[in-house]
């Protein structure tokens, strides 16, 4: 779920202790860490504060959001900042404040509870809970004073308070109705008549492409998130069809958006949403999972139509990465919306401003490329910035990228949120991986190598892995099932990547692991989302959203172990590969814009999957394995090293010498070839 942008969302955090104090100053969640200093008596969840709602006999009062949420600042400073509403808060409540990014599971749970009684949800979210946990009254942000309708945060909590004292039956009776409700909604996906093969797929590529804005690129209408894993699906589709259609489209997305406001026109990098139908005015957080799913995108659509626009961005949005969110763990979470409390304030430009910085005549120039003018487009009088057209002159608009870059780097900054997420760092290892060996970029799988590395290395503790660690102390979260399987798959890809045996060890211990811990014994091919433990229900949903569900990763994981793992653990990943994909007919039947990444991981088993092995000789340049990199579709599984090495190349040598390719589907494979020319033909 995403933030929701017409409502505003809260945060700051809290629970009461039975010392009376705020506890969150040693937490490893830089959000948390924010409102250590407020006047609440903020707890982090768990059985303590559980404890001390029970033996008060007062209920909690949840809060949920995280650093880069632009609403979750406005309650915290209206609210949670204020010494008398914080003293209502701590006489009559248990406050606790969660971390949505380093607890998704206590959020999927609280989050759907929201949806179910009001119809919307978003952050900051506002839960008032009974000590058993179950929910009886939610919202998202309550502005401290009452407007436009709305209650204020002291007028809802006295409400809460009365119904708490005085009708205590009504409330234990809705608390139990909505954990009911709640219980329900976390069944498993059930089995459809129909199976997954092209008419099906053929479908859902045509139902998503019927809601295509063909004009400002994009799917629906505003506001406009980056639909990054239905762009993934849809190239896949494009390159196992040869029907452009679906390729189209994906390129006039991704020109509008790397065009758009929403796209970092100075230093790189996608933001949050854009707010508009055209991509003028984002929200201006910048998450990594955003910009590692984008990247894979564009990258992948550099590697098949060899669009200049699209290398620059995956270029760009790398080095972005690097710059801004590369820490010592691994890639930090977030850039916040919000500079010095004021939204965009880093980023959007007047035209005296430009004309500052580069004098009149570029400034006049850099004001008719970006779209600054006098009205502005965002607040004030200010613009964001867009590329109209492309520059006539690439030098003297690399100079003047690069002065209003550096006087940007003059304004204060957004604040970022240093917390390494698991399974975000995985996208972007898989990303990086990807692009760097299909573009022919060492050094960026290099990146993705060392990220694998400190996150394997930090993460996992006592043979379990960890949702996040900040400055390099883990946090105590268990990670969920997108942490496992993203990090899962992008083991398996620096494997291919670079034929380093370790990484796949790993990969196919860490995926043993995930299958024990999520899998439902009940319901074959279905998975819980996390482990549930403490809370009320355990959460599993299918639906991608604005990351990958867990299962659809997982599946991803599966197809790619199958055709990677010897023959006895291949058969079993497979089988459950098959299982897992048989749940998702009913999304990609019904809801196919919100099944992106289970697309993608059909079409590829669809194919097969595709598998590529190059068999190398001792002098082999490599060129022949940089080649099928290159050509062969999104998803395919490509190995190359020496005869027998692995298990895609067992019995499989070079031919007469020459590095030979050997491309097969599923159990079905070609003659080898030692030229581009010729694998070419055999992958069409």
């Amino acid at each position: 779920m995403n933030e929701s942008p017409p409502r505003p969302d809260p945060d700051v955090m809290g629970p009461e202790s039975a010392s009376h104090r705020n506890a969150l100053d040693a937490s490893t969640s830089p959000y948390l860490r924010q409102h250590a200093g407020n006047p609440v008596h903020w707890q982090e969840w768990g059985p303590d504060a559980m404890a001390e709602a029970r033996r008060r006999d007062v209920p909690i009062l949840l809060s949920i959001g995280y650093a880069a949420c632009h609403w979750c600042h406005v309650m915290a400073h209206e609210s949670f900042e204020d010494e008398a509403t914080a003293a209502v808060m701590n006489r009559d409540f248990v406050c606790i404040k969660v971390d949505r990014e380093e607890r998704p599971d206590i959020d999927a749970v609280y989050m759907n509870a929201t949806v179910a009684m009001t119809g919307q949800g978003g952050w900051p979210m506002t839960a008032f809970l009974a000590p058993s946990g179950d929910p009886f009254y939610c919202g998202t942000y309550f502005p401290s004073t009452a407007r436009g309708g709305m209650p204020s945060f002291v007028q809802i909590m006295a409400a809460v308070t009365e119904a708490w004292t005085q009708r205590r039956a009504e409330i234990d009776a809705m608390g139990a109705k909505v954990r009911e409700h709640l219980q329900a909604n976390t069944a498993a996906l059930p089995l459809a008549d129909a199976a997954i093969d092209d008419r099906l797929l053929a479908h859902a590529v045509t139902t998503t492409l019927d809601d295509e804005d063909t004009v400002s690129g994009g799917f629906g209408g505003a506001p406009k998130f980056p639909p990054s894993t239905l762009l993934e699906g849809l190239i896949r589709a494009s390159e196992r069809t040869g029907d452009r259609t679906a390729l189209d489209a994906v390129q006039r997305t991704c020109s509008a958006m790397a065009r758009g406001g929403i796209y970092d026109q100075l230093a790189g990098g996608f933001a949050r949403y854009a707010v508009d139908n055209e991509w003028v005015v984002p929200h201006f957080e910048k998450m990594l999972y955003d910009n590692a799913q984008l990247l894979r995108v564009y990258a992948h659509l550099a590697r098949r139509t060899s669009d200049p626009l699209a290398l620059r961005i995956t270029e760009e949005t790398i080095g972005f990465l690097r710059r801004d969110l590369q820490v010592a763990g691994g890639f930090a979470s977030s850039l916040d919306a919000d500079t010095s409390g004021v939204e965009g304030l880093t980023y959007v430009w007047s035209p005296h401003e430009l004309t500052r910085v580069l004098g009149d005549d570029d400034g006049r120039w850099a004001a008719e490329i970006f779209g600054v003018t006098t009205a502005g487009t965002f607040e004030h009088g200010t613009s964001t910035l867009r590329l109209l057209r492309d520059p006539d002159d690439p030098v003297r608009f690399a100079s003047v990228r690069d002065r209003l870059l550096s006087a940007r780097g003059a304004r204060p900054q957004p604040a970022r949120d240093d917390k390494v997420v698991t399974g975000w760092n995985a996208l972007v290892v898989t990303a990086l991986v990807e692009a760097g060996a299909a573009l022919g970029r060492p050094d960026w799988v290099e990146l993705g190598a060392w990220c694998a590395r400190v996150l394997m290395d930090n993460h996992i503790v006592d043979g379990r892995l960890h949702r996040s660690s900040l400055g390099g102390v883990v946090g105590r979260p268990m990670a969920a099932l997108d942490d496992h399987a993203a990090l899962v798959t992008a083991l398996l890809a620096l494997h291919q990547a670079t034929g380093e045996l370790s990484w796949r060890d790993e990969a196919f211990t860490l995926l043993d692991n995930t299958i024990e811990r999520f899998a439902d014994p009940a319901e074959p091919g279905t998975w819980f989302d996390a482990a549930g433990d403490g809370l009320i229900t355990r959460p599993r949903d299918p639906v991608d959203g604005a990351t990958p569900a867990g299962a659809s990763l997982l599946a991803e994981a599966l197809l790619i172990a199958s055709a990677l793992a010897p023959f006895g653990p291949a058969t079993r990943y497979a089988e459950l590969l098959d299982q897992t994909l048989a749940r998702a007919v009913v999304l990609l039947a019904k809801v196919p814009r919100s099944a992106g990444h289970w697309l993608a991981v059909a079409w590829a088993r669809w194919s097969g999957p595709l598998q590529i092995a190059v068999a190398q000789g001792v002098d082999s340049s490599g060129a022949l394995a940089a080649q099928a990199r290159r050509l062969a579709p999104g998803g395919t599984i490509i190995v190359a090293g020496k005869r027998d090495s692995l298990p895609l190349l067992d019995g499989r040598g070079p031919v007469d010498g020459a590095d030979a390719a050997y491309v097969c589907r599923g159990t079905v494979c070609g003659l080898p070839v030692t030229d581009g020319d010729a694998l070419a033909q055999q992958l069409e």
